[in-house]
């Protein structure tokens, strides 16, 4: 993304608001619990019963008070962070409390007993049946809600657009995630090492494989341009709509050209956030690790990637666990398809400084046209800085002073608080921003076609198979 009049990114914003919850949730390691109002959402049949601080230390704030200052909190951080942006802030506050409650109502809605509850958990509840799709349920009804208003309320989403950004609440997200993911890879080093080497090794095959084929097929069969080529070989086969952006810059292409290829990258992603999870569900029950690795090589956009591992993660977890009475812990499964979409993130900036360079030195070979090293840091994915610094602080505690890791572990559950509602924030404005009839007019139909073919015809089943080498016979841990 381009910086604007003020020389602030989403990218940097991102890394500046998620490293400012997660130092604050590190409170609780010198005995201050700074976050423990966080609003916590329990399965619920009572609705009383579904809202209560995270903190036990903040439990006389009761549930509506931490939820109203949970609200209260992001508000002014956020609000701080659209003025950085140089967003009207008055805006964008409005735009952002509509986005706020109706992702809660949709959090709160999916976290009803019959949806979330796990088998193990229905007398409990006294139910006799439910979904099992675990809280993460929320994500599907705040994607669902967003594709509603986006579709049929345009002129709305357009009135509130300021707020509706769900690469930087992603982002966001990822970055607090690094925090959670740090916790539980010091408790089991040997397999977070394993997955973080095989992630390493299946992108690369994916950007040797992906991205020669879809460039090959959009040129030899549909006759595109190499400036259309190229951005659209990015935008299908690595990583959405940033590679499409970045390769893009590199190739000097017309500004409509990623952009277009960026909108066909939403709307794919949704259907691909739809269907793929339960897919996987279906069919890679027995292969977790598996399955999450495929959500990141397969879906596109930081935000389809990480939510649809997020989905697969709870999925597959309640399957295994009525199926076979296995009870995986949560965000190994997750944390196979963040990690293979941030080292994809990390070789954006490396792969659009290749492309540079070869439309400068082969293709267009313009005199006096230098490419500058420069260039790489620019394309770079900054919110991934946040995520390695927060994932390698709590690793460092949690390797370096072992009877601190509990306390690193509460800390990084509160900071979960906020990571979830960021990605409650990016299921509903991807849902938004997907108007589908806008799209279909701005005649992307033939673009559609070369994405439709090389998506569904081999880009996917590419992604398992790769993803069955590097990760078949690896499980997550058990509870």
């Amino acid at each position: 993304m381009e910086k604007n009049e003020v020389g602030w990114s989403e990218d940097w914003l991102a890394v500046v608001i998620g490293l400012f919850i997660f130092l604050l949730s590190l409170g609780v390691l010198g005995g201050v619990d700074i976050l423990g109002w966080g609003i916590k959402t329990n399965v619920w049949v009572n609705l009383g019963k579904a809202l209560e601080p995270i903190s036990k230390a903040w439990a006389s704030v009761g549930g509506i008070g931490a939820l109203v200052i949970t609200y209260l909190f992001l508000l002014v951080v956020m609000t701080i962070g659209a003025a950085a942006l140089k967003t009207n802030m008055a805006r964008f506050a409005v735009g952002f409390t509509f986005v706020f409650w109706v992702c809660y109502l949709c959090w709160l809605l999916g976290s009803h007993a019959n949806i979330a509850a796990t088998p193990d958990k229905l007398k409990a509840f006294g139910i006799t049946w439910s979904l099992n799709l675990t809280q993460e349920a929320g994500f599907i009804v705040a994607l669902i809600v967003g594709l509603i208003i986006g579709n049929l309320f345009p002129g709305f989403t357009e009135s509130i657009k300021d707020a509706v950004r769900p690469e930087l609440y992603i982002k966001t997200a990822i970055v607090i995630l690094g925090g959670a993911l740090g916790a539980t890879a010091a408790e089991q080093l040997g397999l977070a090492t394993s997955v973080m080497f095989r992630g390493l090794c299946a992108i690369v095959e994916a950007y040797l494989i992906y991205w020669a084929i879809v460039y090959y097929v959009s040129r030899k069969y549909f006759g595109f341009s190499r400036e259309w080529a190229a951005p659209l070989a990015s935008g299908i086969s690595i990583c959405g709509v940033s590679a499409a952006i970045a390769t893009g810059g590199a190739i000097k292409a017309r500004p409509v050209v990623p952009i277009m290829v960026s909108s066909l990258v939403v709307v794919f992603a949704v259907v691909e956030l739809l269907v793929l999870p339960f897919l996987a569900q279906n069919f890679l029950w027995k292969e977790p690790m598996v399955a999450g690795a495929w959500m990141g090589l397969a879906v596109k956009t930081d935000g389809a990637a990480v939510a649809s591992g997020a989905i697969t993660d709870s999925l597959i977890r309640a399957k295994a666990l009525a199926e076979a009475g296995i009870n995986y812990k949560p965000d190994w499964i997750m944390g196979a398809a963040t990690t293979v979409k941030v080292f994809i993130d990390v070789f954006i900036g490396v792969w659009a400084f290749v492309l540079a360079i070869i439309w400068c030195s082969v293709i267009e070979c313009k005199p006096g046209e230098r490419v500058r090293p420069g260039q790489i840091w620019e394309r770079f994915p900054k919110f991934v800085l946040g995520y390695v610094v927060t994932f390698i602080i709590i690793l460092w505690i949690g390797i370096s002073y072992p009877g601190l890791l509990g306390k690193a572990k509460a800390a990084t559950g509160e900071a979960n608080v906020f990571r979830v509602m960021f990605f409650m924030f990016t299921f509903l404005t991807i849902g938004m921003v997907s108007n589908f009839r806008k799209l279909w007019e701005e005649g992307i139909g033939r673009l559609a076609a070369v994405y439709l073919l090389c998506l569904f015809g081999f880009i996917i089943w590419i992604g398992l198979i790769i993803s069955w080498i590097f990760f078949h016979g690896v499980k997550p841990p058990v509870v």
